[in-house]
């Protein structure tokens, strides 16, 4: 038996012209952000390691990837974060970014405005490959193997932010690892000399016993300062530092970081 013909139209949904218009916008959208994308990425290959330059990252053109558990700080927490990484540095000064590229950009966005010579040397170790278009700043990075790293970075660098991308012991231990493999010293920070490990790490309240085993010979404790994300985070996330400042003071009856 012949099967009847199908009209043309037959089975093919169809999408009100509501629908039809967020779907036009979310497409041009996103062809404008890769557009941007590959015009900074042009401009990183050409001359992003001048000297003098002065333009402005964002973030916005870095879509978060929440299945890699990508959450990006808000623009004040991001400059915070910088801003106490750069407090003391000098030209001298190395300065290790781990998984935390948004604090990165405000870093790198604070340095513009320095004289090149001036500037402390900085890296971002990563796992996203994107930001690939950041220029020689970029250090491929698996926490997964968190050793396996750049010789030429051990025990080079005097101010550390990191920022697990889980908080499960084995990640916390595992980028335990890559900051005492990255440290100069392994000695609390000493603000009136600038002695020692200046450490940040931003995570999840509930690993504070862990971190406590990890970093408490170099005095560390949870902080005031309360880091928020752009699109917000369920969990409890809390700041901990082996320093104090106006922005980053200890919790009071905090010990974390004196049971070592």
């Amino acid at each position: 038996m012949a099967m009847a013909k199908l009209d043309d139209d037959d089975d093919i949904p169809q999408l009100s012209a509501d629908t039809l218009g967020l779907l036009q916008d979310f497409l041009s959208e996103k062809d404008a952000k890769a557009k941007q994308f590959e015009e900074l990425k042009a401009k990183a290959e050409e001359d992003f390691e001048k000297d003098g330059q002065d333009g402005k990252l964002s973030m916005a053109l870095f879509d978060e990837d929440w299945q890699a558990s990508q959450f990006w700080y808000t623009d004040a927490t991001a400059n915070t974060l910088a801003e106490q990484l750069l407090a003391g540095a000098t030209s001298e000064t190395c300065i290790a970014v781990v998984s935390a590229p948004s604090a990165y950009v405000a870093l790198r966005n604070l340095l513009s405005s320095r004289p090149a010579a001036d500037r402390p040397v900085v890296r971002l170790l990563e796992f996203d490959r994107r930001f690939e278009v950041l220029g020689s700043d970029f250090v491929y990075y698996d926490f997964s193997k968190p050793l396996a790293l750049p010789t030429e970075l051990k025990s080079s660098f005097d101010h550390i932010i990191c920022d697990p991308p889980f908080l499960s012991e084995d990640c916390q231990t595992k980028t335990a690892l890559t900051v005492r493999f990255l440290a100069r010293s392994w000695k609390p920070f000493d603000g009136s000399s600038g002695d020692g490990l200046k450490l940040i790490s931003c995570t999840g309240e509930r690993v504070d016993e862990t971190l406590a085993k990890l970093y408490g010979k170099i005095g560390t404790k949870m902080t005031t300062f309360e880091p928020e994300h752009s699109k917000g985070l369920s969990n409890e996330f809390r700041c901990y530092a082996n320093f104090e400042s106006m922005e980053l003071k200890w919790r009071d009856g905090n010990d974390v970081g004196l049971t070592s």
